[in-house]
């Protein structure tokens, strides 16, 4: 496939799994908040290596929701992908289950949304192929994206509210998630 067109979500999915080990835990035997960020931001740096081809950073962490606490000896399984790939910069989505290995019951934990930019050799943002959405779940994941951006910009201060295309719609979502 030529990346001049883009590529499929399904290039830059990653799935990568940890065991949760005494030294990743705190006092109450809970996996450490700052642990499962560092995992999650090495599994969104590979899929953005892998859509991008090249060296990608962490720009920005948004929406991270910790659903329930990850214990000690559960197997943490992160998976992500792009949602969207804008100019030099990419939506990942990553979500986390947490296994217990004594009875395979898996109930999803933690899930957030990362942005990255490509750098090119010479140190500074280089273009990455676009995204190219083929089922109904991606296009909604990536017209979700475009929300999501303008409201970072929002809040950066570098967007007005009326040029954000849809901050309704924008809301709604956020609300219904």
């Amino acid at each position: 496939m030529s990346t001049d067109q883009g590529k499929p979500v399904s290039a830059s999915q990653t799935i990568m799994s940890e065991l949760v080990l005494p030294n990743d835990t705190n006092g109450l035997g809970n996996l450490m908040g700052g642990r499962l960020l560092h995992w999650m931001d090495i599994c969104a740096a590979i899929s953005t290596q892998r859509h991008s081809g090249g060296v990608c950073v962490t720009a920005s962490v948004d929406n991270v929701q910790f659903h329930s606490p990850i214990l000690q000896s559960e197997i943490v399984t992160l998976q992500s992908h792009i949602n969207r790939a804008f100019r030099t910069s990419m939506e990942v989505e990553i979500n986390v289950d947490a296994e217990n290995p004594r009875t395979g019951q898996k109930r999803r934990c933690n899930s957030a949304y990362f942005t990255f930019v490509s750098i090119g050799m010479d140190g500074r943002p280089s273009p990455v192929p676009a995204i190219l959405p083929q089922s109904d779940e991606e296009i909604e994941r990536f017209e979700q994206a475009q929300r999501r951006r303008e409201f970072r910009l929002y809040m950066a201060g570098r967007l007005t509210p009326e040029q954000i295309v849809d901050f309704q719609a924008y809301l709604h979502s956020v609300r219904n998630t």
